[in-house]
């Protein structure tokens, strides 16, 4: 979830505000936003985030201002054709499925309070997957959620016990998705392809659906790597020791930049499943500091620059020290993929080429671990 959206979340519930929290559900075709976005819409009509601006948007708004006008949350297609949108000069040509859940005086109070407790969850970093009903053939069921905390602890319930278990296995297999999910469930609460046939379709949402890149290393190679990163939406961080490579005028367009022992800094920073790793520091010496402490984190990604013959005896050498080996199998190196890149930028291309490549399969295994499990 976005910051500003989660203080607007937490500004709503402390002073007891009317909301509606819009959220992408689906997206077909050429959209401004993808699945996860969100936007919250108060009852006077100002907002908080973005689905993509424009005539969508607007459209997005007044369905949200009906939804506080009769309490009730529901599906809205935004359907974005190019004669549509002309007239504001937003050209677009999809369809996103939005899901705008009603926040407020005529909420039930255990929602309320798990909405509470789910933002405390974020807050202090226990990754929870969000599971929200979109859609049901019977109403009272819309709008329920669940969570599952990294802990394996579930607060909430979608108001039948089978449910919930389909639910909470599927956000247990999920956990490294860097994606919302949505799957359609038949009356028997076996996935169905179609949302047609579905008596249930629930929304799966991990933590975030910015996927973090964690820059390891504030050298050459950092420099277009965190550019070009920036410009796919990447949130990104940088780190090194040095005051020279760390600054916000070397990386102007980072999120955060740490200047700290690269030992002390990984000791502060959250690497959750939506965390990618890149290990390009300066040195053998770094290299091993920094693998040892991210090597048996839960980050769908580590990769790190090295010759064969350099990975393999630093390999070796934390294999020794007790590192088991099936962690550092998990490693990627030679970092990139093999495109013959030999320059600073080249190679920051083959190493994004290959974030991307993990991330979309990543992505694809889960769904059909999902759907095979459920099956």
């Amino acid at each position: 979830m976005e910051k500003e959206v989660y203080l607007g979340l937490k500004k709503a519930f402390d002073q007891k505000q009317e909301a509606a929290l819009i959220t992408i559900t689906s997206a077909l075709g050429s959209t401004p936003r993808k699945p996860g976005a969100k936007m919250l819409v108060f009852a006077d009509g100002t907002t908080v985030g973005t689905i993509g601006g424009g005539c969508g948007e607007a459209e997005a708004r007044r369905e949200a201002l009906n939804v506080l006008a009769s309490h009730r949350s529901k599906i809205h297609y935004l359907n974005m054709t190019a004669d549509l949108a002309q007239e504001e000069g937003m050209v677009c040509g999809g369809i996103m499925g939005l899901f705008i859940d009603y926040l407020g005086s005529q909420s039930p109070l255990v929602k309320t309070n798990l909405y509470k407790e789910y933002l405390n969850s974020l807050e202090i970093y226990a990754n929870p997957i969000l599971v929200t009903v979109i859609q049901a053939a019977e109403e009272q069921f819309v709008g329920r959620k669940l969570f599952v905390n990294n802990t394996g602890d579930v607060l909430g319930d979608l108001g039948l016990e089978e449910l919930n278990r389909v639910a909470i296995e599927s956000a247990k297999t999920g956990r490294r998705k860097c994606q919302p999910l949505s799957i359609s469930l038949d009356s028997g609460l076996k996935p169905c392809e179609t949302t047609m046939k579905a008596t249930f379709r629930l929304l799966f949402e991990p933590p975030t659906t910015v996927v973090q890149l964690l820059i390891l290393g504030g050298g050459h190679i950092a420099l277009p790597l965190a550019t070009m990163a920036k410009i796919l939406g990447y949130e990104i961080t940088v780190v090194d020791d040095r005051p020279f490579f760390a600054n916000s005028a070397r990386f102007s367009t980072v999120d955060t930049i740490i200047c700290n022992d690269f030992e002390r800094a990984l000791d502060g920073i959250d690497i959750n499943p939506q965390t990618f790793v890149v290990i390009i520091t300066r040195g053998h010496r770094y290299d091993k500091v920094c693998l040892r402490k991210v090597i048996n984190q839960p980050a769908s990604y580590i990769g790190m620059i090295g010759s064969r013959k350099r990975v393999k005896a630093l390999i070796a050498e934390l294999e020794e020290e007790g590192v088991p080996s099936e962690l550092l199998q998990t490693l990627y190196s030679p970092i990139g993929l093999k495109i013959g890149a030999e320059t600073p930028e080249e190679i920051a291309v083959s190493i994004l080429g290959e974030l991307i490549k993990v991330q979309r399969e990543l992505d694809q295994n889960v769904n059909e671990m999902i759907v095979k499990k459920d099956g």
